[in-house]
């Protein structure tokens, strides 16, 4: 029985073999789009989860309000491990991390640049699950200026020679380091990404009791099934019994005081594997993900799933005429009801294998475009994921019984005597739950079409929204190895006409940039401490970005005290309480433990964007600094390729030892936004692929209702009907439907985007126009899709449409 099922499903679809490739591409698309979705899905929320402890690991982060406003942090203080490892004796273990940047490493006569390094406390591979391939986990970084490095760096540096021992040296530094450990790598869902690990004891501030100065990355071991919030309640204590103190040294204070003024400190704890997902913390350790994307992909994976098995019934109810007779022959032969049921659904799961296939096909070629998309590096390895053959097997059996249930009661509810005779009518449910069908699937469709608009628009306004600096034409030089030869360098540069200025600082306000921040109060003491950063710029920074001073002056090497003098912008004065008097008002700064400075305001600067626009403009300090790693170049030529082989060939005359490397300040810009292109690219995409998918399912719509209609056309020919006025009536109906979808959609579309853009603090206003352009684009589309079958139907001469009936 079974094998005359596969004959027979077999022979209907070769029998019908363009209505069977629409419906198997249809979803094939769907089933391909679901599956590398959810691949994305599925690597963003195992962040992390590598690590055995992952459900005991909390993270210690600093929240607090400024007059600066909110203070988010990732890292707090040095003496944050030990103190709380003493304190709480459910802290199993305490390990810290602090990041040491990119030093060029110097090893006999080479040298190598690139790689990432942090300090690590001792006991940092017995916390998180990082196996040593060589050395041991306990001691390895025990030692002062001992390190781990990962294979790839070992392979590196030492080729084929034992790691273990060797000795390196970082370019600036006298100290030698010995390697002690390797690791294989950091997992790539990690929450950091490093490949030199150096031992937290030979760092200079590493045992230093301050609570003033933050910078460490702070994790705690806490016993299996233990409620973080017990331990979380109790911090406060901690900060009064050692952060109070010297706040009160700092600033003459007590902390009741300081809270009375609008501020606060406090201590909280992050699991480990919320970080990805749920920071929205500053100065952490990578680019982190976002729930909300997350739940955004989840929800275009399993709508084009659905719109998938929509298509599915919809073309395969569309085709039952075809199987009418056949069906009535098999009923009057004594097949029962249930053996129907099983034929069809037989069909659909072969249908769907077929499918599946396709769709691995299909996903395994478009896995490279989604992966640049995306920034992920997935992988449809059957070998690398044990459990994909199966899983994809299941799913596909699932969804071929999902969608192919309805059609299979469908098909084998037919009347033998009515479909013999050519009588196939088909109920008034049946034709509301396909037009509900397409209601569904243009619904969604126009959804994505709106969201893809205002993801596109809100980018295009970031783009041209001014931000109170140039950042065209601005070129960022990497001079860190030219050491004493730089102002030569900046000299050359300035000789050139098509150089305007040239700005000595690694302080960028695009992309990745050095960050200081900065605990300042005014001179008179009002208590009004706050949260600033702080640039150090030197006397060119101001022209060469083209920022406006408020008031004041900007640096100048005609001062010679410029040196303890500052640079406010608009915000910082205002939060300081300086309105119209800000110049020559002192403010002194808390961060550095028995190092306050103070300084002179020589100017305000105009409030210029220098975070992202998802965040407000907080207050900057600007102050002169004596040594950068960059050039900030602003020129003017659109001869850019000869102007950059000119300044390369001059720095190349200074024998350096690192390649002439530069962006351009408006591509670091845009870098800032690479989660809001990938996802408008990605909607975008997955928007086309869901009109797609729908258009077929229209069709096969379309083509149901023709058949049905038949005898009705040819008497409205014979009759004086032409042949506009029969396709206006078969594509309004259709029309009606996708009006409907966009009434429905405009308020969901509005309301999912209107929540999408409360992330930008500086964000478009969705216009009308956007829902309308959207709802004339898909019905466009829905026209095209049922005019050729429409105008086909309407052609067909009267006398065969009413002796086909």
């Amino acid at each position: 029985m079974l094998q005359n099922y596969f004959k027979i499903a077999w022979r209907s679809l070769s029998r019908n073999r363009s209505f069977s490739a629409i419906n198997i591409t249809g979803l094939a698309i769907g089933l391909a789009s679901c599956m590398l979705i959810s691949l994305y899905v599925l690597d963003e929320l195992s962040f992390d989860r590598y690590n055995e402890k992952a459900s005991q690991i909390f993270r210690v982060v600093l929240k607090g309000t400024m007059q600066g406003g909110k203070l988010n942090e990732a890292h707090v203080m040095p003496p944050t491990a030990q103190a709380l490892k003493a304190d709480y004796p459910e802290v199993l273990a305490a390990t810290r991390l602090r990041q040491g940047g990119f030093p060029k490493v110097v090893l006999g006569d080479k040298q190598y640049t690139g790689d990432n390094l942090a300090f690590a406390d001792s006991n940092f591979f017995q916390v998180f699950t990082l196996p040593l391939l060589k050395g041991d986990a306990k001691t390895a970084l025990l030692q002062p200026n001992s390190l781990v490095i990962t294979q790839k760096l070992a392979d590196k540096y030492f080729g084929n020679a034992d790691p273990i021992g060797q000795v390196i040296n970082f370019k600036g530094e006298n100290t030698a380091y010995k390697v002690t450990g390797v690791i294989e790598k950091v997992p790539e869902n990690s929450h950091f990404h490093f490949e030199i690990f150096a031992s937290m004891a030979g760092f200079p501030d590493s045992k230093s009791p301050s609570w003033m100065i933050s910078e460490y990355f702070t994790y705690l071991v806490l016993p299996k099934g233990y409620d973080y919030k017990k331990l979380e309640a109790k911090l406060p204590q901690t900060v009064e019994k050692y952060m109070a103190p010297q706040l009160k040294i700092a600033m003459g204070v007590t902390m009741d005081e300081f809270r009375k003024s609008g501020n606060n400190l406090g201590l909280y704890l992050q699991p480990l594997t919320d970080i990805h997902l749920h920071s929205d913390f500053g100065y952490d350790l990578g680019n982190n993900g976002d729930i909300k994307y997350v739940y955004i992909f989840g929800a275009v994976a399993i709508i084009m799933l659905v719109i998938a098995c929509i298509n599915f019934m919809n073309l395969s109810t569309a085709g039952a005429s075809k199987r009418a007779r056949e069906v009535g022959v098999r009923k009057v032969m004594g097949s029962e009801r249930k053996e129907l049921v099983y034929q069809f659904l037989l069909e659909s799961i072969l249908l769907t294998s077929i499918a599946m296939i396709l769709a691995v096909i299909f996903g395994y070629f478009a896995l490279p475009l989604f992966n640049t998309l995306s920034g992920k590096n997935l992988t449809l390895q059957f070998t690398a994921i044990p459990s994909l053959l199966p899983g994809l097997i299941l799913f596909g059996l699932a969804v071929g019984i999902l969608a192919g249930s309805y059609p299979a009661f469908f098909l084998s509810s037919f009347k033998p005597i009515l479909v013999l005779k050519g009588r196939l009518v088909s109920d008034r449910k049946s034709i509301s739950l396909r037009s509900g069908l397409v209601v569904v699937q243009f619904f969604i469709s126009i959804t994505l079409i709106i969201g893809t608009t205002v993801v596109y628009q809100q980018l295009r306004f970031i783009q041209n929204k001014k931000l109170g600096y140039s950042k065209d034409q601005v070129l960022v030089i990497d001079t860190w190895s030219l050491g004493q030869n730089k102002e030569s360098f900046k000299e050359e540069l300035l000789r050139d006409p098509r150089v305007l200025h040239v700005s000595s600082s690694s302080y960028i306000p695009a992309g990745p940039s050095n960050n200081n921040n900065y605990m300042v109060y005014p001179d008179d003491k009002n208590m009004q401490l706050v949260k600033t950063l702080r640039y150090d710029v030197d006397a060119d920074y101001i022209s060469t970005l083209g920022m406006e001073m408020a008031a004041g002056r900007n640096f100048s090497k005609e001062f010679g005290n410029d040196s303890s003098g500052v640079i406010l912008n608009e915000t910082a004065a205002s939060m300081l309480g300086f309105k119209n008097d800000a110049l020559d008002r002192k403010i002194t700064n808390t961060n550095n433990e028995g190092g306050k400075g103070t300084y002179r305001v020589i100017g305000v600067v105009k409030d210029f964007h220098f975070r992202s626009l998802h965040e407000k403009i907080t207050p900057l300090v600007m102050i002169l600094g004596k040594d950068s790693g960059n050039f900030l170049v602003k020129i003017k030529t659109k001869e850019v390729k000869g102007l950059l082989a000119d300044m390369e060939n001059k720095y190349k005359g200074y024998k350096s030892e690192q390649p002439f490397t530069y962006s351009f300040l408006d591509e670091r810009f845009n870098s800032t936004y690479q989660a809001e292109q990938k996802t408008g690219s990605i909607l975008g995409i997955f928007a086309g692929l869901t009109i797609f998918v729908a258009s077929l399912g229209l069709f096969g719509l379309a083509t149901f209702t023709a058949q049905q209609r038949t005898k009705e056309i040819g008497v409205r020919k014979v009759l004086g009907a032409s042949i506009g006025s029969i396709v206006t009536l078969l594509s309004g109906e259709f029309i009606k439907l996708v009006l409907v979808a966009l009434v429905l959609a405009t308020p969901v579309a509005w309301y999912m985007m209107t929540q999408w853009l409360q992330d930008f603090e500086y964000r478009i206003s969705i216009e009308w126009w956007v829902f309308a352009i959207s709802g004339l684009f898909a019905i466009a589309i829905a026209l095209i899709t049922v005019s050729y079958q429409s105008i086909k139907t309407a052609l067909i001469n009267p006398v065969t449409s009413i002796r086909m009936e």
